[in-house]
């Protein structure tokens, strides 16, 4: 796992772009701890922080051809990358025994057709020095990150955006339709940043570049929803077949390879596949809460008992502003609500003080049907045909009971308040692109001068529109997956120079996942099915029935703390978009415990740090 960057500035002195790399590598050295490599030639310069994990002592990056016309830097881990090797051969001679070079080899042999044949996640730049031209590329589910800019005749790309900034050495102007994408859903759509002509390379997609030119964006991979051709018995064969397959893959490495494990069904799967189906037993590493309703170290505890694992705990006790600050500025350099950002930033310093990689559960409930609002969604449609005076009833009945603030699995009353909440923002996630933080109302109130504004979304497959449900698994996969679980856990990790690989999102895991019949993901109240039948016996049975909990944060104790006074604190001097009068109202009623608006009220402090630093 490493960091990238490019720059292509004609205006700038070969000395200063020299200066420009070194800060943008320094910026990510916690991605590449092991080593650090330039190459310039004129006014282009090409950059990479290394973080060793196959072929320790060679591999170098940037990595030139024999010809030295092209020009690799590049993120990530290629799983098949011996099997590719034999293909490549015949026409090529290898100087190297890791992935990189397999890439280098294939790219140039066979363009971008030889994506096809990847399996793994990836971003990187390739350089052509003959024709002066960039191709950069990230993988398909979005799993490693790349951002560029352009401005006249310059154009940089990074992994990060606090690295990308030491290349471009001015202040980016805040993107108003970003901005009210963010509070909208909590983090910025695929493609965006917070800042104006700053973007993000696409999830499956490449961008062509040469100077003088615009750059062109082009999906070379886009998630297909056609049926699959068997019964429910051959999907459970498959499905077996290639999630075994997948996590075996993410084994091929030349250090010890870790897991993380929550408790929760996909984690806990994941961990049990590696004993009970390949023989190998991990160090396992869990995060813990002192509040019981958040805490599920019982549950992890029982699984690595259940799979004899050399296990590893941690409890987060408070919330830690330094460690916030240096993961928003330092790591994602812009804002972003999730709260367990914290909590995985946590369980990754404790593995990475045993590993050098971990497995994650990431995309199992996005690919099965695992997220509490599809389960919603399908009492939504009981609820939507009672009677309007009736179900204006209800929600004043809900409403007038004070919400708990404890976590929603161990309160009815909290569910209550929650489902009350998805109803209120029926209108406003109709159609569906992922869930919304408030009613389109409430939203007005909050944000009235830029409330209207916002990007485009971006397409979904015009088959997921048959259903309800599969439109939000689809959604969630494409929208929710890449802009808040894995950009969140691909800065917490890399922050600790730990990598992690997500054996759901094997292409052939997705597309076989997406080819299934939403009926057997999700029947009644019931999600997971799949899973449940095709590795009910590697796991116990009360961890195939336990509620969806999430890896949730007690966010609601910290803002009726001191977290709530820091809050009214920036919201008094930072001059932004953001009704105070709404927040300073919101915050009251939590503190009241009338209500329990502790996401809602992190999203905006989190924004608030951003803009007194970012003004």
């Amino acid at each position: 796992m490493c960091g990238i960057a490019f720059s292509h500035n004609p205006g700038l002195p070969g000395e200063k772009l020299q200066v420009r790399m070194r800060r943008s590598l320094e910026a990510m050295a916690h991605r590449g701890p092991d080593d650090s490599g330039m190459w310039r030639d004129g006014q282009t310069i090409i950059g990479h922080r290394r973080l060793s994990i196959i072929d320790l002592s060679a591999s170098r990056q940037p990595m030139q051809d024999p010809s030295g016309r092209y020009v690799l830097t590049y993120n990530g881990e290629i799983y098949n990358y011996k099997e590719l090797r034999k293909g490549l051969e015949d026409k090529w001679t290898f100087q190297t025994g890791g992935d990189t070079e397999i890439l280098l080899a294939g790219m140039i042999l066979q363009g971008t057709a030889f994506l096809d044949k990847l399996e793994g996640m990836w971003a990187f730049s390739l350089w052509d020095t003959t024709e002066q031209h960039l191709l950069l590329c990230r993988d398909r589910m979005g799993k490693k990150p790349l951002y560029f800019h352009q401005a006249g005749n310059a154009f940089t790309c990074a992994s990060e955006l606090p690295a990308l900034a030491c290349l471009h050495n001015q202040p980016w102007e805040e993107d108003l339709k970003s901005t009210a994408d963010y509070l909208r859903y909590g983090y910025y759509l695929p493609g965006t940043t917070a800042y104006k002509n700053v973007k993000e390379v696409l999830p499956g997609h490449v961008v062509h570049w040469r100077p003088g030119r615009r750059e062109k964006q082009a999906a070379y991979w886009s998630l297909s929803l056609n049926p699959f051709d068997g019964d429910r018995q051959e999907a459970c064969k498959q499905l077996r077949r290639r999630l075994v397959r997948a996590v075996e893959r993410r084994l091929v490495a030349d250090v010890e390879v870790g897991a993380f494990l929550s408790g929760g069904v996909d984690s806990s799967l994941i961990v049990s596949l590696l004993t009970k189906e390949l023989g190998i037993s991990p160090k396992t590493f869990t995060i813990g809460f002192q509040e019981r309703s958040y805490d599920e170290r019982r549950y992890a505890r029982q699984v690595a008992d259940y799979c004899g694992t050399d296990h590893y705990v941690e409890v987060l006790k408070s919330w830690n502003r330094k460690k916030l600050t240096s993961l928003i500025f330092q790591s994602i350099g812009q804002p972003f609500a999730d709260s367990s950002l914290l909590p995985t930033s946590l369980v990754s310093g404790v593995a990475a003080s045993q590993v050098k990689v971990a497995l994650s559960g990431d995309g199992g409930d996005e690919l099965f049907s695992g997220y509490q609002r599809y389960q919603a969604r399908a009492i939504l449609r009981w609820y939507t045909r009672l009677p309007q005076a009736l179900r204006s009833g209800m929600a004043r009945a809900i409403r007038l009971l004070p919400e708990p603030m404890a976590h929603h699995s161990r309160s009815f009353v909290k569910k209550a308040h929650l489902f009350q909440d998805i109803v209120d923002r029926l209108e406003y996630e109709t159609p569906y692109v992922a869930p919304v933080l408030y009613s389109r109302k409430f939203f007005k109130e909050l944000l009235p001068d830029i409330a209207q504004m916002g990007h485009q979304p971006p397409g979904l497959p015009e088959e997921c529109d048959r259903d309800d449900i599969t439109r939000m698994m689809t959604a969630d996969a494409l929208v929710y997956l890449p802009q808040d679980i894995l950009l969140k856990v691909d800065r917490a990790s890399m922050s600790c120079s730990l990598e992690t690989r997500a054996p759901f999102l094997d292409r052939q895991v997705v597309e076989l996942a997406f080819s299934l019949p939403r009926a057997w993901h999700r029947y009644g109240m019931a999600g997971k099915r799949m899973l449940k039948q095709s590795f009910q016996d590697i796991l116990p049975d009360n961890i195939w029935q336990r509620r969806k909990q999430g890896f949730g944060v007690p966010i609601h104790q910290w803002f009726r703390r001191e977290l709530g006074a820091e809050l009214e604190e920036l919201l008094a001097y930072v001059d932004c978009p953001v009704n105070g009068k709404v927040v300073r109202d919101m915050l009251t009623r939590h503190r009241q415990g009338q209500r329990d608006h502790g996401y809602r009220l992190w999203s905006i402090y989190v924004y608030l740090l951003w803009r007194r630093k970012h003004s």
